[in-house]
């Protein structure tokens, strides 16, 4: 895919479980081990990304990035200077301590006399992970941390500017097409010149729909209908529902994206929300159609509960057995100690 937008953190690890046979264990530790990465990418917000592709990808979209947040930058009164000397102050507190929360790195740019509050430091921290100098360490607990790039990633891949547009088109249209010249300019934050000239060098294929111009990539689109509804629980800021401008083809209610709400999904459309509640017991997830759904759908509605609840509850399932397995270890060895204290006497 490229980058899936994750600003939040738990829903987007979904994002991937939801595109994979994995766990959130799994996941995580991709994350804490460097493999996967979190860092403001394409447009000014989180996203994931392999820590092989992070390096083109940020040398391609980072100046569009650092374009767009000039303008609130300067109304900040975080000129050109103090964006540099910030990042220096990072990049050499990160070098001394290996990683560092974000409250532990404003405490290093107050003492310096720097801006270090709440959005001043969020687009200091943007600013250096543009440069290519930090990008998301590993979990400290439930605490983000933050790293040097060239840490995280040793070896990045270097491409040329076409074949890192051309990279980016492919990645998009193969997991996201068909979709408009505008849906990849929204999605990428590249200008329009550029997205133009990367469906030219992947010699993208095009076709009208109601009036829109849809590109694609591979081979000729298709129209096919499975046997039986399609259901997913997708995340809040889903790649289905943020990664186009023109929504023709996913209409959806109002409400899921001005609360944003994670939404329940049926043949394509949004048909209701979800939420997620937690307990001792784990996690239970709780779905809200907004129609009334066929035997078919909840059926459907079920199994994407019961693949959902596993995903989450897999780490609740090996604490448990850890601590049954424990429980059973030290039950024994009692046993094994009155029997030796019985033969003794």
């Amino acid at each position: 895919m490229g980058a899936v937008q994750a600003q939040e953190y738990g829903p987007a690890k979904w994002a991937i479980g939801l595109r994979s046979r994995t766990t959130e264990r799994a996941v995580e530790r991709a994350i804490d081990g460097g493999r996967i990465l979190r860092t403001h990418l394409l447009r000014p917000t989180w996203h994931f990304v392999s820590s092989a592709d992070i390096g083109w990808m940020l040398e391609l979209t980072a100046p569009h990035v650092h374009r767009r947040n000039s303008t609130y930058n300067r109304q900040l009164g975080l000129e050109p200077h103090v964006m540099t000397r910030g990042a220096g102050i990072i990049e050499r507190a990160l070098g001394d301590s290996g990683c560092l929360t974000r409250r532990e790195l404003s405490t290093h740019l107050e003492q310096a006399g720097l801006p270090a509050k709440s959005t001043h430091l969020a687009h200091i921290m943007m600013h250096a992970e543009q440069e290519g100098l930090i990008c998301s360490g590993p979990r400290r607990g439930k605490q983000s941390t933050y790293a040097l790039l060239a840490e995280r990633a040793p070896k990045p891949r270097r491409l040329d500017r076409d074949e890192a547009l051309g990279e980016l088109t492919t990645r998009y249209l193969r997991s996201h097409g068909p979709a408009t010249l505008r849906d990849y300019v929204w999605w990428s934050g590249l200008g329009t010149a550029d997205a133009r000239r990367g469906l030219e060098i992947v010699a993208a294929k095009s076709r009208e729909v109601d009036g829109l111009t849809y590109w694609s990539i591979g081979r000729e689109l298709r129209i096919v209908r499975p046997r039986g509804p399609v259901v997913h629980l997708l995340p809040v800021y889903d790649e289905y529902l943020v990664a186009y401008r023109d929504q023709h083809a996913v209409p959806r209610p109002a409400y899921i994206m001005g609360a944003f709400q994670h939404a329940l999904a049926i043949d394509g459309q949004v048909a209701g929300a979800w939420r997620t509640v937690a307990d001792k017991n784990g996690v239970t997830v709780k779905v809200s159609p907004d129609r009334r759904l066929t035997p078919p759908e909840r059926r459907g509605v079920a199994q994407a509960l019961a693949r959902c609840e596993s995903f989450l509850n897999h780490r609740q399932r090996r604490t448990t057995k850890a601590k049954a397995n424990h429980k059973a270890k030290a039950n024994h060895g009692d046993t094994e100690t009155t029997e030796a204290a019985r033969r003794k006497t």
